[in-house]
């Protein structure tokens, strides 16, 4: 907070669960997979393939690789997420990063969502909306039931601040 009772942008204190790692994992690794069954299924249709496919291919495997193998544990360190009386702090991304902050006199809802993949690593996105043109803060990759805890505090707390939520 700073002296005039206005939460400021700073690193949330508390990261996500460890568990998103294997999420984001398999999330990028089944993409891929697609975009290779895809592309090799185009050019596998070409009547006259170009001369340089398989390392087209190759280097479009190289690439999958590495962001499967880069991309889950950099996003791990990135984000982070904490809620106070006063705000809610969220900090996410990998290669473009954001920081945001919602004051709780300007939370309009709080959900969460549970899609088939995070069910399976016990995970949810719980997401804050408020009246921004930045749109709602998402808090993905926290345990599930954790989730569940900080929609309770999250919407007990805004229904106690003051403020008209716009």
């Amino acid at each position: 907070m700073s002296g005039q009772g206005v939460p400021v942008l700073r690193q949330p204190a508390h990261r996500v669960s460890r568990r998103a790692v294997a999420w984001w994992t398999v999330r990028a690794a089944a993409g891929w997979l697609v975009a290779l069954v895809v592309a090799a299924g185009a050019v596998l249709a070409m009547p006259d393939r170009p001369g340089g496919w398989p390392l087209a291919l190759g280097g479009l495997a190289v690439l999958a690789a590495a962001h499967t193998a880069v991309m889950p544990g950099w996003r791990y360190r990135v984000h982070r997420w904490e809620a106070t009386a006063d705000a809610v702090y969220t900090q996410a991304g990998w290669l473009t990063q954001e920081w945001r902050v919602a004051p709780m006199s300007r939370i309009q809802t709080v959900d969460t969502h549970r899609g088939p993949l995070q069910q399976v690593f016990g995970l949810a996105t719980v997401t804050v909306t408020t009246a921004s043109a930045a749109g709602p803060l998402h808090i993905e990759g926290l345990d599930a039931r954790l989730a569940g805890e900080l929609v309770e505090r999250l919407t007990a707390t805004t229904q106690a601040t003051p403020g008209d939520a716009t």
